[in-house]
């Protein structure tokens, strides 16, 4: 378990963050056209991972904002913006925002997804930049 801050309160996450550049563990993920994202479609890419409970809190959806300008300037790397919404919403936001260089991902149907990469308490926005996937699915 590791500490982070949120508006100066600190918080726990599940356990320790993932290094940035470290390998990440297999994930499932479902895309906005309800297929799934597996962590071997993203192979031999960098991956970033924005990860954030809801769209619907003006924090995240600027974090994606950001993230999908930050995307267009990377080379062999895919960003991905995590969260619980349904993908019917995310792909709405991302319609309405012109969002076009990252890849939007609902874990609504992954409930082991925090848990698997430990990557925060799933409530508090965590974004790591960590490597391929450890193994394929």
């Amino acid at each position: 378990m590791e500490k982070i801050t949120f508006k100066g309160t600190p918080v726990h996450t599940y356990g320790k963050l993932p290094k940035v550049g470290s390998q990440a563990p297999c994930f499932t993920l479902t895309r906005s056209d309800l297929t799934e994202l597996y962590c071997h479609d993203l192979k031999g890419r960098r991956i970033v991972l924005n990860i954030f409970p809801s769209l619907d809190t003006s924090v995240c959806a600027t974090s994606v904002r950001k993230f999908n300008e930050l995307a267009a300037s990377l080379d062999n790397t895919t960003v991905v913006a995590v969260s619980k919404d349904l993908p019917f919403a995310q792909s709405r936001f991302c319609t309405t925002e012109g969002i076009k260089n990252l890849i939007a991902a609902s874990a609504f149907r992954s409930p082991e997804f925090s848990k698997r990469l430990r990557c925060g308490n799933g409530r508090r926005p965590v974004s790591r930049t960590i490597g391929p996937c450890s193994r394929g699915h």
